[in-house]
């Protein structure tokens, strides 16, 4: 196998080299984290123009008479997105929706890119899949991002009539660790183009693309300054094979597969921005992309909402309707306040994203971890309010006579979204690195253990001017003030809370930072919880600047939104008052030691009595080498932009 071997350090450096260092723009949740609860970003509420309103609905109207020709279960029942529904998507426009009117493209904006996500991840989310990888991760947003005028001239065009795009980064041995990237793209023919080597897995779109984005290794050499670089790749180039369509618990329409490179020519003219700057093209461009999964997620937490309503209200047990029951009752109440807040969260993050006057890296990377977390819950008690019918499949449940309801399939979809572009122990520690941030560019030298006693005393005279400012303005603010916030009504008092657990979220992290210090890195469940605890504090102060801008408005649903947004941050606290908890009271230490055994074989007794139908069926990773493909190309092309004017 080809592999690069990196120690912890260069894997490090590699991560740290391609995040974003600088902060040009005000951030709420990083503020948050800072105990700076800066209500003024984001209330009042943000919102669209009226014409950009008129714009949006437009087309979603459009978009839903498309989708209500296109059959959910068929997708499903076949493991395959029909042509004809691309083909209709590709007519209305959904492959360049994000795409800029210049450019060929709809030109839409960020809220409604992610209503129109939600929208036919309701028909399947294979669809939501498809577009997102396309438009969110594909050729589109690098290019708006990084491309030259010539490169957006060529590719986006393309991209808005149809031709599918795919991103290369994963490899078989290679997730979220970028620094062992073996694919290698070497320099040919004097500069004038690179030949690319290597093999990625898990190529969302790949199995249809026109087009790809390929992340490969440029090795440094006299005039090339190396790295990790971006390719705008021709899906049928020569030397490209997609050997593998992959099949998935869930997400059983999505065209993901196996793409073998062997000695693939891409010109020059198509790596996108310099050598090198890859990793952070990809990780700049996921800042708004981030937002499909959030959007999809919440769009779900609706669904599971009105076939928790119907079905408790229909469904009869010992005497009185499912709803009834307190068990339940609280069921139903934790779907829509989680819904209600869930939309807030994406339609808040889109909004901020289209006004640009916010950096939102920190809210999209929470807006996902938590999104992806708690549509995974409200499917889970769907399931449980829906008993065994929950469990049968819908074609199942239509065979004889029932409404055929796709409640397991909810949760087999949803489940990657913890996973996808991120997975949540990734996200906590990407979200914990940004919160740490304002005390490593004060205090890292000091926690540095390779630093020299004399760099530590410098460290030491700049940490005690910032702590000297910052410490005492975490002391006491408005929500020690019973009249704090008072425009909001019932809702004032759960501003306040999130005031005081912003401050209180600070002192802990300058805590740990004090117990550890430059152990703190290891101690990824306590960062973990100080992610969460930030993500619940964005999360309520979405949902009441929300309610209060429906009320202001006069939306005929205002009384009904408070009442949401205060079920939501009552069930809210609870989480955050555990979570501030957990960080000191918990059994990280005593956890780590059992794993310690668990790997050195002091309890493999208890594994006794049990079969493993999978030993012997295969490595853990499979192996490649660098060279031409022995399989079948299984690649197909529905929609080629080329022969299209």
């Amino acid at each position: 196998m080809a592999e690069t071997r990196v120690t912890e350090q260069q894997a490090r450096e590699v991560a740290e080299e391609a995040r974003e260092a600088d902060w040009t723009k005000p951030s709420f949740a990083k503020h948050l984290f800072l105990g700076r609860f800066t209500l003024d970003l984001v209330h009042p509420f943000p919102r669209p123009t009226p014409d950009e309103d008129a714009r949006t609905e437009k087309f979603l109207t459009s978009l839903r008479n498309l989708c209500r020709d296109m059959s959910g279960p068929t997708i499903e029942r076949e493991a395959r997105i029909p042509d004809e529904y691309i083909r209709g998507l590709a007519e209305l426009g959904c492959f360049g929706m994000k795409i800029p009117e210049e450019y060929g493209g709809l030109g839409l904006s960020q809220v409604a890119y992610n209503r129109a996500l939600m929208l036919v991840a309701c028909v399947h989310p294979s669809l939501g899949a498809l577009l997102s990888a396309h438009q969110s991760i594909g050729v589109p947003e690098p290019l708006k991002l990084a491309g030259t005028p010539e490169q957006k001239k060529r590719f986006l065009p393309r991209c808005a009539r149809g031709a599918i795009s795919a991103f290369l980064l994963t490899e078989p041995d290679v997730g979220s660790d970028p620094a062992r990237l073996a694919t290698s793209a070497v320099p040919v023919e004097d500069g004038r183009a690179y030949e690319l080597d290597g093999v990625k897995l898990w190529t969302t779109n790949g199995v249809v693309a026109e087009l790809l984005v390929v992340m490969a290794l440029v090795p440094k050499s006299e005039g090339h300054r190396g790295g990790i670089s971006a390719f705008v790749v021709e899906a049928d180039s020569p030397g490209i094979t997609v050997e593998r369509r992959n099949s998935f618990m869930g997400l059983r329409g999505i065209e993901n597969g196996l793409t073998r490179m062997n000695k693939v020519r891409v010109p020059a003219e198509n790596l996108v921005g310099r050598e090198g700057d890859g990793l952070k093209i990809a990780l700049t461009t996921l800042n708004a992309g981030r937002l499909a999964i959030p959007a999809m997620c919440a769009g779900a937490g609706k669904w599971a909402l009105k076939i928790a309503r119907e079905w408790s209200e229909a469904r009869v047990q010992w005497g009185k309707a499912l709803s009834e029951h307190e068990a339940v009752a609280a069921k139903i109440s934790f779907i829509a306040a989680t819904s209600y807040a869930l939309e807030s969260v994406v339609e808040l993050s889109g909004q901020m994203n289209d006004e640009e006057r916010n950096d939102i890296r920190i809210e999209a990377a929470l807006a996902k971890l938590w999104a992806s977390e708690m549509g995974c819950a409200i499917a889970d008690e769907l399931i449980q309010i829906r008993g065994g019918r929950g469990y049968e499949t819908a074609e199942s449940l239509a065979a004889r006579g029932e409404r055929a309801v796709p409640a397991e399939q909810l949760v087999r979809d949803l489940r990657i979204n913890r996973i996808f572009e991120g997975s949540s122990e990734i996200m906590r520690l990407l979200v914990a690195r940004e919160a740490v941030d304002a005390h490593l560019r004060a205090a890292g030298d000091l926690i540095d253990p390779k630093a020299s006693l004399e760099t530590k005393a410098r460290a030491a005279a700049k940490a005690s001017g910032f702590y000297a400012k910052w410490l005492p303005s975490l002391v006491a603010g408005k929500g020690r003030l019973p009249g704090a916030f008072t425009e909001f009504g019932i809702l004032a008092a759960h501003l306040r809370f999130v005031e005081r657990s912003s401050r209180k979220l600070a002192r802990s992290t300058f805590y740990g930072m004090a117990r550890w210090q430059g152990g703190l890195e290891k101690r990824q469940n306590f960062l973990g919880r100080i992610v969460d605890i930030g993500a619940e504090l964005f999360a309520m102060s979405a949902s009441c600047v929300r309610a209060e801008r429906q009320r202001a408005d006069g939306h005929p649903g205002a009384d009904a939104a408070y009442e949401l947004a205060d079920a939501f941050c009552r069930q809210s606290r609870l989480r955050v008052e555990a979570l501030f908890d957990g960080l000191w009271s918990n059994t990280d230490d005593s956890d780590r030691k059992l794993t310690r055994g668990v790997l050195d074989g002091r309890y493999s007794w208890l594994e006794n009595g049990i079969l493993d139908a999978s030993e012997g069926t295969g490595p853990w990773i499979a192996e490649w080498t660098p060279g031409p493909s022995t399989e079948e190309n299984v690649a197909r092309r529905i929609i080629d932009t080329r022969n299209v004017v």
